[in-house]
C-alpha cells in the first residue's frame, strides 16, 4: 500500500464543478479507463480529496501511470493504493513540474543528461500529448533507465 500526495488545484477538470471539489468516483474511474493502461482490474473511490485505487496490474509501469494518471485530477491531493503489482515492484520516482521546468531540465536532475527528456515523456503517455505540454503542480512519473 502507498500513499501518494499531489496537489489539488493543478490537473484535468473533469467535469464541472468546484476546482477545490474532488470528482466523482465514477467520474474519476472512467477518466482512468479511457488511457487503456491496464488497469481494468481496479476500482476508484473517493474519500474527500483522496482516492483511493484498489486491485491489481500487471507490472509496475502500469502502477505508475496509473498512480499519475489519477493524481494528476483537478480536486485530487492524494492517491493511496491497494494495489498489486504482477511483476517488478519496486519504489516509484516521481516529480513535482516547477514554473520553469522543462522535461529537459528534468531529465538533466534526474538521469543527469537532458537528452533523455524523451523517456520521461514516453513514461507519461497516454496522459502527456506533447513534451512541451507540462505545467506547475502537474506529477510526473520517472522511469528507471538503463
Amino acid at each position: 500500500m502507498g500513499l501518494f500526495d499531489f496537489i489539488k488545484s493543478a490537473g484535468k477538470a473533469l467535469g464541472i464543478g468546484d476546482d477545490e471539489e474532488a470528482p466523482s468516483a465514477d467520474a474519476l474511474q472512467e477518466e482512468l479507463n479511457s488511457h487503456n493502461l491496464g488497469t481494468d482490474g481496479v476500482t476508484v473511490e473517493i474519500e474527500g480529496d483522496k482516492a483511493v485505487v484498489k486491485g491489481e496490474v500487471a507490472d509496475q509501469d502500469i502502477f505508475e501511470r496509473m498512480v499519475v494518471a489519477v493524481g494528476n485530477t483537478l480536486g485530487i491531493s492524494q492517491v493511496e493504493t491497494d494495489v498489486s503489482v504482477g511483476s517488478d515492484e519496486r519504489e516509484p520516482v516521481f516529480h513535482t513540474v516547477k514554473k520553469g521546468d522543462t522535461l529537459w531540465a528534468i531529465a538533466s536532475k534526474h538521469y543527469g543528461n537532458g537528452s533523455k527528456y524523451n523517456a520521461i515523456f514516453e513514461a507519461n503517455t497516454p496522459m502527456l500529448s506533447h513534451p512541451d505540454k507540462i505545467y506547475p503542480g502537474q506529477v510526473l512519473r520517472i522511469p528507471a533507465i538503463d
